[in-house]
């Protein structure tokens, strides 16, 4: 082998080796975060505490990441993305054409199953700092979330448009309300009110897609 080509070789596998060793240190860190996050909330973390839990060097972590907001952001667009691959593979083998509701069924329980078994990720999803309250994000990272979660409502709304044709406002509507109804039943189960008065997540969302597969292919 020429001796450039085994210059340009070792190169190749030094920087191979460098971009394992960055990408393990950031799921390190990104695993680190979800920890401190969960603990101290968003308000409450900060980057030498998750430098910490991830055993690097807080510079490390200020080499992914210009601020816990940047990853938080990321952890949550990670989420997000997971979320939207779960949903389309639930309504993957559904015929498209379906009046009977059993996408938006699919699509309703498979969103309910995702947080219900990924409590980590409901936490996330609802900007949890301490208490019930919106994160401090900046408008970039808003937009590029809103719209992850956008795509993942997307796949309620294609469920939806096959039980009957909507305007874009009802059809907007319905999804929030839907959305809305799935993400309270999560809250009130891990609360644990639902099982005092006898009943399931599971169960309430089955009957909110029911009802409103009811009124929507009858007209309603």
């Amino acid at each position: 082998m020429p001796a450039d080509a085994k210059i340009a070789e070792a190169a190749g596998r030094r920087q191979g080796r460098r971009a394992a060793i960055k990408a393990f240190k950031r799921e390190a860190i990104l695993k680190a975060a979800r920890s401190v996050f969960a603990r101290d909330g968003l308000d409450g973390a900060t980057l030498r505490a998750i430098a910490a839990e991830a055993g690097v060097a807080v510079g490390t972590v200020y080499l992914h990441y210009p601020g816990k907001e940047a990853l938080y952001a990321d952890m949550l667009a990670g989420s997000l993305a997971d979320l939207l691959k779960h949903l389309r593979e639930a309504v993957a083998g559904l015929a498209p054409e379906d009046r009977r509701g059993r996408r938006l069924m699919a699509a309703a329980l498979a969103f309910y199953d995702f947080y219900r078994s990924r409590a980590d990720d409901l936490y996330l999803g609802l900007y949890l700092a301490q208490g019930l309250k919106p994160v401090g994000l900046t408008p970039e990272l808003d937009r590029l979330l809103n719209g992850r979660l956008i795509q993942c409502y997307s796949v309620l709304g294609d469920g939806l448009r096959q039980v009957a044709p909507l305007a874009a406002d009802e059809l907007r509507m319905e999804i929030v309300s839907l959305a809305a109804g799935i993400t309270g039943a999560l809250v009130l189960e891990a609360t644990g009110r639902l099982k005092m008065l006898g009943d399931t997540g599971e169960a309430v969302v089955r009957r909110q897609v029911e009802t409103l597969i009811a009124r929507r292919a009858g007209g309603g």
